[in-house]
């Protein structure tokens, strides 16, 4: 039998090992030239350590990641301008009710008019929008255009009135809750209107929202406008490569031009665009003031992406009535905003860092760790995400370095849009210092996580700039491993705590504030440095809003462990469940399952998979939340580790019964009403089996739990502890 048994792991170990060979064959065969390039002695050193240390599924993992950071995104392709040969009737539907009326103002020039509608039917997908085409005095050919054209508003003017009373008396026959202003001369890209309206609907303050132009070749036009202190306009990074970090975030703006969303009711209260800057030029600026004036935002959306040839036409215009309609409007926008821009805007060409982004007066905050947060898949980077969502949503001005530099997708999106500008790619990799030293002025705070990392930046943050270090250490790595060693009896562990104790020491003396997530950790580094400045701070930050309602607990069944398994405590803690604890529990409870939720489990879990034992590996936020839901008791039977775990937190949000050990439950106050916590694998196995089917228990345990963490992982306990460290960014805010 054991025979047998050693076969068939031996047989699981191969095709593990093959199929992972295979995948790094894959990836290697089509991009040799990446492969190629990273051949060198000193990878080659590490190749060889790898082989005497690791295992070869292991090594091929450290292999695959490595090479993955240097493959670049597929970027889908730019449906840039044509001329058509042919013209197709375009039959739009008809929507009772738009949310979206798009008004386009026309006169003459209709290839470009068809070309522009042509993008909107085939591009804009599910989304319910009218379209309405002002027909400023167009000569014959364009009037009789229109028959290409079904399900459309068509306004005929036979006097030319220009562009801004085009565009006010357009407005006055929409039936949208938006209204969408998009120059004839544009051909918007796929899903180019969602983006704009997933703005509008999560931010109340967004009153008016723009997309990233690009000119005909690719190139960028503009990522939002900025309107100097002298009324002058300049487009953000103008010719550019609109691929860079700096020009994917959400971000206010000064103003938004050629395609551009507003709320129809703020259009109203407005009373349009001011005639004043008739025919044109400045008039969407002045526009986008109005709406701050009003307590709105100005935001640009990157996601929503638009190809705009107008300033290649006016190249072949004269530019002498241009130029002086552009001089004038300018003089008048001065006028009207002087006292505005002088106490908001900058000197022209003066501190771009703060003008692109409207930051001059906010607190800029750099956040550094390993790599963009996965948040679904370590406890470590769940809490980074909170607290980047959090820095963003208190009104900092957020930039966020990953170690490796390399643009985790979804997640590095998901960062952009909530308006945290992320450095990725080669040139920041190479650069960053030479980005630090140009922007150290504009750093207030920097917020350093993990010692591993911490200390790569510390010491040059601290030379060039007048940033506050703020320290979050997640927990105390010496300290986890001194636990681990005096469970193991694992020598080297006892050596590398050591180390990591001198490490960490040297980053919480040159730290000027220092967070964990509990009071274990603040108690033993205090007994060190008694003066510094030491607090604990929530792990999470969860909102006031509940996750979504669970199943009732009689129609659950099995068990449920979540943790990452490059975290060896993780895997000290499955291996003794599953050998120490679950026969026990089997024989009580005959067909229980227990679901192991965790990217990377090693050999020794994966050789322990069975009928009762299923590993899922890594899972998306939406399926873990389906296990949460499903599953009636979730096992965290850790014996080392140190602080707060991120996944007993995360169990009793989602509002699953806890069953731990003493280390599991650390450095959380007043819990034995909340979870069930056991020190023996006799006593873990024991309560387990008596609370399975205690329905009134486990009921009891639910409600006292969601009540902990809404008493404990808000947003209020976060500003309670940081509001002394971060002041300057606190005035007038009360709790």
């Amino acid at each position: 039998m054991n025979n047998m048994l050693d076969f068939n792991q031996l047989k699981k170990a191969i095709l593990a090992v093959a199929l992972h060979s295979l995948k790094l064959t894959h990836i290697i065969f089509h991009h040799p030239a990446i492969f190629i390039k990273h051949l060198n002695f000193a990878n080659f050193a590490k190749l060889v350590w790898c082989l005497r240390n690791e295992s070869l599924r292991d090594m091929g993992l450290r292999i695959e990641s490595y090479l993955l950071r240097y493959i670049p995104e597929k970027k889908e392709k730019l449906e840039l301008f044509k001329e058509l040969n042919r013209f197709e009737i375009l039959r739009f539907n008809q929507s009772s009710q738009p949310l979206v009326s798009i008004i386009i103002p026309v006169q003459n020039e209709w290839t470009l008019t068809y070309t522009c509608l042509q993008a909107i039917y085939v591009n804009t997908g599910q989304v319910d929008y009218e379209i309405i085409l002002i027909d400023d005095a167009s000569a014959a050919c364009t009037g009789s255009a229109v028959d290409y054209l079904e399900g459309i508003q068509v306004l005929r003017f036979p006097d030319k009135l220009g562009l801004l009373r085009q565009f006010n008396q357009a407005a006055d026959k929409v039936r949208g809750k938006y209204i969408l202003f998009l120059r004839h001369d544009t051909k918007v890209q796929k899903g180019w209107l969602q983006p704009l309206l997933d703005l509008m609907h999560n931010d109340r303050q967004a009153g008016l929202v723009g997309s990233k132009l690009l000119y005909p070749d690719g190139k960028l036009q503009e990522a939002g406008g900025i309107i100097w202190r002298d009324g002058a306009a300049a487009r953000f990074g103008r010719f550019d490569n609109p691929e860079k970090p700096e020009y994917n975030y959400v971000k206010e703006v000064d103003f938004i031009s050629g395609a551009i969303m507003m709320r129809a009711d703020l259009w109203r209260e407005i009373g349009g665009f001011d005639l004043r800057y008739t025919p044109g030029s400045m008039e969407e600026a002045d526009l986008a003031f109005e709406v701050r004036e009003k307590g709105y935002k100005v935001l640009y959306q990157p996601k929503s992406v638009v190809v705009h040839v107008g300033e290649t036409l006016m190249a072949h215009e004269s530019s002498s009535g241009v130029k002086r309609a552009q001089a004038e409007n300018q003089s008048k926008f001065l006028q009207k905003w002087g006292e505005v821009l002088a106490q908001e805007n900058s000197p022209n060409g003066v501190d771009i860092f703060c003008a692109r982004d409207r930051s001059l007066y906010r607190k800029t905050i750099l956040v550094i760790d390993h790599y963009v947060p996965r948040y679904d898949k370590d406890a470590g980077s769940r809490t980074t995400f909170h607290y980047l969502n959090f820095f963003a949503e208190m009104g900092f001005n957020v930039k966020f370095i990953g170690d490796n530099f390399f643009c985790h997708e979804p997640y590095t999106s998901q960062l952009q849009q909530i308006g945290v500008e992320v450095l990725y790619g080669n040139w920041y990799k190479n650069h960053y210092r030479d980005w630090i030293k140009a922007n150290a002025s504009t750093i207030d705070y920097v917020y350093l996580n993990r010692p591993n990392i911490a200390v790569k930046y510390l010491d040059f943050l601290k030379k060039h700039t007048k940033a506050k270090v703020l320290y979050y250490g997640h927990d105390l790595h010496y300290l986890r491993e001194l636990r681990e060693y005096e469970v193991t009896g694992n020598r080297k562990v006892l050596k590398s705590s050591e180390r990591w104790r001198k490490l960490e020491f040297e980053i919480i003396r040159n730290s000027d504030v220092v967070y964990y997530p509990s009071q274990v950790e603040v108690s033993e580094i205090k007994q060190h440095f008694p003066l510094g400045k030491i607090k604990t701070i929530p792990a999470y930050i969860f909102s006031g809003e509940e996750p979504k309602k669970n199943r009732p607990l009689e129609l659950r069944r099995d068990l449920l462990f979540v943790g990452g398994f490059q975290h060896r405590p993780n895997i000290d803690a499955v291996l003794w469940f599953l050998k120490d604890i679950f026969p026990y529990v089997l024989r009580e409870i005959p067909g229980l399952k227990l679901y192991i939720i965790g990217a990377n489990p090693p050999e020794a879990v994966r050789m322990l998979e069975s009928e009762s034992v299923h590993l899922t590996g890594a899972v998306s936020e939406e399926e873990l939340q389906t296990y949460y839901q499903n599953c009636r008791l979730a096992v965290i039977p850790l014996r080392y580790g140190a602080g707060i775990k991120g996944k007993l937190i995360e169990a009793m949000y989602y509002q699953i019964p806890v069953i731990t050990t003493s280390i599991g439950a650390e450095g959380l106050k007043e819990t034995a009403n909340q979870l069930f916590i056991c020190a023996q694998e006799d006593a873990f196995a024991q309560h387990l089996i008596q609370a399975y089917d205690n329905y009134e228990l486990l009921n009891r345990m639910v409600n006292n739990s969601r009540q902990y963490v809404q008493r404990h992982f808000s947003k209020e306990n976060v500003i309670k502890a940081i509001r002394d460290d971060v002041f300057e960014s606190w005035k007038g805010m009360t709790v």
